[in-house]
């Protein structure tokens, strides 16, 4: 039996996303690209006009004997603030959305149990944006985006943003990590 499964995350930008993600125990591997838009074959530049319908994505290669589905998105809705609309913090543009994109029947409905759960337990001032849409493409990024925090630790974004993001995922997700 084939344990592997695959999930896709839009949570702002994807080398975020991929930072915590690649480092949970029963992850496989994490691939950045795009998704949720009609533009066949984008390029990151395409993507960043915001005339693709896109979203900047991360897709998770995991062992569900290992990590469920349920555990990544308790990770997800760590990692962002979801009830902002098309951004998250200075990065604004539908390609930077709040999204869960559901490979099957049991994702979907786990996405939308754990965000009504989310919303009546008011964690957030503001009202859930997320979107859960089916996955009905992906593309991956081009290679600089793969490790791009492991690769890049010195950009000022990757400083100010993924950084400091990645570090407060890393303590509290502690006793899961690889």
């Amino acid at each position: 039996m084939n344990k592997s499964q695959e999930a896709t995350f839009g949570a702002g930008c994807f080398w975020c996303i991929e930072a915590c993600f690649k480092d949970l125990k029963g992850v496989e591997a994490v691939y950045p690209g795009f998704s949720g838009g009609d533009f066949m074959n984008p390029s990151y530049e395409d993507v960043c006009n915001g005339n693709t319908g896109h979203a900047e994505v991360a897709r998770v290669i995991f062992d569900q004997s290992q990590i469920t589905f349920t555990d990544l998105l308790e990770a997800f809705w760590f990692i962002h603030d979801p009830t902002q609309l098309n951004r998250q913090g200075n990065d604004i543009g539908t390609h930077y959305r709040s999204v869960i994109f559901y490979h099957n029947e049991d994702q979907r409905k786990e996405a939308e149990f754990r965000r009504d759960q989310l919303e009546e337990q008011k964690l957030w001032k503001n009202k859930i944006v997320t979107e859960i849409s089916p996955i009905l493409n992906f593309f991956k990024a081009e290679e600089y985006h793969h490790d791009y925090l492991k690769r890049n630790p010195t950009n000022m974004y990757c400083q100010f943003v993924v950084k400091p993001k990645y570090e407060r995922f890393r303590e509290a997700f502690s006793k899961v990590l690889k």
